[in-house]
């Protein structure tokens, strides 16, 4: 069915959704690839981290969510200041050195174990929070500048679309993860090893994910001025 929508879409004159920018616009297409593999990559680990820090560290609901806020309240005071900041130097290169900080705060999370500091587990939050707020603007910008104005609502749609697939994909590969080392029970101490080691496996494969994700967000690099792109989106 999607073959038959995107077949339809690159046939009509005013399509739904305009497959043809995907095609035409080089920094469009990778900008979106790296959102999609961004979100795809991190949206599971609070999920993760939240059992974690319940059942492993044995924290109550509130005080996991206090710990797991850290990480938007960082990526929230990053973001407005990497947008401003990729109005005046190319955004790939900020949204790539974001997505690299995100990679490494992935695989610091393959490391940690029931025995890892809390600290650690803050330190690592702040880490992801500082990489999505430095890839999240200005890879936002470097989309919305790379369309006409007139494109600006399909633009804003599309980036709409691969965020929500992305965050569908991590938990889909979470949900895997966790079928395969624990099954269709509840997590009982005796699991607990068998939820780290799954833990551990899903970080690796978003590890994997971010780290070919920089390469999408590296390869529309130096394409951006040349495109027309590196402009201020109002």
């Amino acid at each position: 069915m999607l073959a038959v929508f995107i077949a339809r879409e690159l046939r009509i004159s005013e399509p739904l959704w305009n497959i043809r920018l995907f095609v035409k616009n080089r920094v469009f297409l990778f900008s979106n690839m790296a959102a999609l593999i961004n979100y795809g990559a991190t949206f599971a680990v609070t999920f993760f981290l939240s059992l974690y820090l319940q059942y492993i560290k044995g924290f109550s609901p509130e005080y996991a969510g206090m710990i797991l806020v850290v990480q938007p309240v960082v990526m929230a005071l990053v973001s407005p200041a990497a947008g401003r900041l990729s109005d005046r130097i190319e955004p790939g290169k900020i949204a790539s050195a974001g997505m690299a900080m995100t990679a490494l705060g992935l695989v610091l999370l393959t490391l940690i174990g029931s025995d890892t500091p809390l600290l650690m587990v803050v330190g690592i939050l702040v880490i992801l929070g500082t990489g999505l707020g430095l890839f999240s603007s200005p890879n936002t910008n470097a989309i919305m500048g790379s369309v006409e104005r007139t494109s600006y609502g399909v633009a804003s749609g599309t980036l709409g679309t691969m965020r929500l697939g992305g965050q569908m994909l991590s938990m889909g590969i979470a949900m895997m993860v966790l079928a395969i080392f624990v099954g269709n029970v509840q997590i009982t101490p005796a699991l607990y090893p068998a939820f780290l080691e799954g833990m551990k496996v899903s970080m690796v494969i978003s590890a994997v994910m971010c780290i070919a994700g920089i390469f999408f967000s590296l390869v529309r690099y130096g394409k951006m001025n040349t495109a027309n792109t590196h402009k201020k989106v109002p």
